[in-house]
């Protein structure tokens, strides 16, 4: 992370979203740490953050154009920016750069991240192809 994304994480907590105290990518476990304001502390799989990108190449524009990404289970984060005092810029080692991860969405995956992922790879099943590239 850049030294602008450590610093942009400090500010006021929002009575409407958690703010994130600290942010942390451990590379080598291939995860995003976030430790928001209110205690709680994520530990987000770079896997779970390329498919549920926010970006619109894997959202579409409504629920029925998402996109199912496949073979991402050893993808990496290669760097992490801030957008504003807001949301972060996650670029992937495949490429994948768009999309911003607000603090809200990030809180969000941290507490359905089972439940995401489960749903994911039934879908990946159902459709015949698999987290491995």
């Amino acid at each position: 992370m850049t030294d602008a994304a450590r610093n942009a994480v400090s500010g006021p907590s929002s009575e409407t979203a958690p703010w994130p105290k600290e942010i942390r990518v451990r590379r080598a476990d291939r995860c995003l740490d976030v430790d928001f304001d209110d205690g709680t502390m994520v530990s987000l799989p770079a896997e779970l953050l390329r498919v549920e990108s926010p970006s619109a190449e894997v959202q579409g524009h409504n629920a029925a154009q998402k996109v199912l990404v496949a073979g991402k289970r050893n993808v990496a984060i290669a760097e992490v920016d801030t957008v504003g005092h807001y949301a972060i810029r996650i670029r992937f080692d495949d490429g994948h750069a768009t999309g911003l991860f607000t603090w809200r969405y990030l809180y969000d995956l941290g507490h359905r991240q089972s439940e995401i992922m489960d749903r994911y790879s039934a879908a990946l099943s159902a459709a015949g192809m698999s987290r491995d590239a």
